[in-house]
């Protein structure tokens, strides 16, 4: 391919460098040229064009990128028409993105004009999330660079997306004098959101006092019953014979590894159980913020190995953002009079509405998976990183406030209900804290809508 200036006389066929008038007619950058448009653009008065004049030997941009996309190995990737030199590959599914590094450094080594930039190994995506992409840098490159690429890509699978699967998981909470209830109801409702963003489903809960005996008794008995168990301690791990990993040798498992080199997240415990995995959560799983927990549990839900090694592996880029409650941060809290390190945002959840559309029914009382709509949203939005939940209530107040009974939410009342939503806008906004940074309005009528999905807005 050559590239620069060349005169109108020989630029049939030449691809454009810039969008360039003929009149009133107008030739987009990277437009081909036909006889036809020479002829426009001559009797326009236009002598050169800068363009790229293909070799015999050359693809343009759109067909070398699509023949590289069309050349590699995934699984549970869409992708997607080429278009200005570059085709986008798309998650089809949720789950854990994983990618042959080797592979993807080879093509790229292959020469400049041609590029793979793909998520990074471990990535959990969305379905419709793009992954990777593939870039031709120049309107054309040599048909051989591009089957060099492409017998790369022969080699092997080059990425996936890893799907999540809906795995039933128990969880055993351990208590101690002064761990208070609504601390262990709170941890369930944030374990439950977790779990949803896959699929999955909290099927039983266990309390036990912080002993070896009867934390190893409640293992066996859920792992029997569950993919998966997870074990929230009263008290953190301090050593590896402490409480939780003994347990799972006591019961007849093994612990894999306990202690992740990712913050926080450092007092995981991983193991195994009568073919299940064991995960002795970290205190800072209580939290909905991304933390090692997160690590270790999307990819064992997404069907991947996690094993000793893969965890000693994690601490490049293992150290993520504080969470600023937990009891022993890394560094010393600010004084009061700092600015907080994130601005506080509450959630007003509208509750009050009369369902006319609906006809007659209140819609927020209709079961989604057995749960009463309004419920479903609440706990949602109390699994996700707003400070508080306000549920505006009107219609049926207490019909809806008793299918919210023993959630964390505060309650405001619309007398005013009929007038509209602004009526309970204006309730819902009057209980936002004071020291508020501003307010999410979420709708009580959207059961797909996720924790992580308002974590996002």
């Amino acid at each position: 391919m050559k590239f620069g200036p060349v005169p109108i006389e020989q630029a049939e066929g030449a691809v454009l460098a810039h969008a360039t008038a003929a009149g009133e007619r107008r030739f987009r950058k990277a437009h081909r040229l036909s006889s036809d448009d020479v002829m426009a653009l001559k009797a326009a008065g236009v002598r050169e064009v800068v363009a790229a004049v293909l070799s015999s030997d050359d693809l343009g941009e759109d067909t070398a990128a699509a023949k590289i996309a069309a050349g590699m190995r995934h699984r549970n990737v869409e992708v997607k028409p080429a278009a200005t030199g570059r085709v986008n590959l798309h998650a089809a599914t949720a789950g854990i993105f994983t990618v042959e590094a080797k592979m993807i450094d080879a093509i790229n080594a292959v020469d400049p004009a041609i590029t793979v930039a793909t998520l990074a190994q471990h990535a959990p995506v969305e379905k419709g999330q793009m992954v990777a992409t593939v870039k031709i840098i120049p309107f054309a490159v040599a048909a051989s660079l591009v089957d060099a690429v492409v017998k790369i890509c022969a080699g092997g699978e080059i990425f996936a997306v890893n799907a999540y699967r809906p795995v039933n998981v128990g969880v055993i909470q351990t208590t101690l004098p002064g761990v208070k209830p609504s601390v262990l109801d709170k941890t369930l409702r944030v374990t439950e959101a977790r779990l949803s963003r896959s699929g999955g489903r909290l099927t039983a809960e266990r309390r036990t006092p912080h002993e070896v005996a009867p934390v190893a008794e409640a293992a066996t008995a859920l792992a029997r019953g569950n993919d998966m168990v997870v074990i929230f301690g009263a008290s953190a791990m301090s050593d590896f014979a402490d409480v939780v990993p003994a347990a799972i040798e006591r019961a007849g498992g093994t612990v894999i590894r306990a202690g992740m080199p990712v913050d926080p997240g450092n007092l995981l415990v991983l193991g195994t159980l009568a073919g299940k995995r064991i995960i002795g959560a970290p205190g800072c799983a209580r939290s909905p913020k991304e933390n090692g927990f997160d690590w270790v549990l999307d990819r064992l839900i997404a069907g991947l190995d996690v094993t000793a090694r893969d965890i000693a592996g994690m601490g490049v880029g293992g150290l993520l953002m504080e969470i600023p409650t937990r009891p022993q941060p890394r560094e010393p809290l600010p004084a009061p009079q700092s600015a907080r390190s994130e601005p506080r945002v509450d959630i007003v959840l509208l509750a009050a509405g009369r369902s006319s559309r609906m006809g007659g029914p209140n819609k927020l009382l209709a079961l989604f998976d057995g749960e009463p709509l309004v419920r479903r949203t609440a706990e949602r939005a109390l699994g996700s990183k707003a400070a508080s939940t306000i549920v505006v209530t009107g219609h049926q107040r207490e019909r809806v406030r008793s299918v919210l009974s023993g959630l964390d939410v505060r309650l405001a009342d619309n007398p005013d209900f009929a007038d509209g939503l602004a009526s309970s806008l204006k309730a819902g906004i009057a209980q936002v804290a004071p020291d508020a940074a501003g307010a999410m309005i979420v709708l009580g009528d959207m059961p797909g809508v996720s924790s992580k999905d308002l974590d996002s807005l």
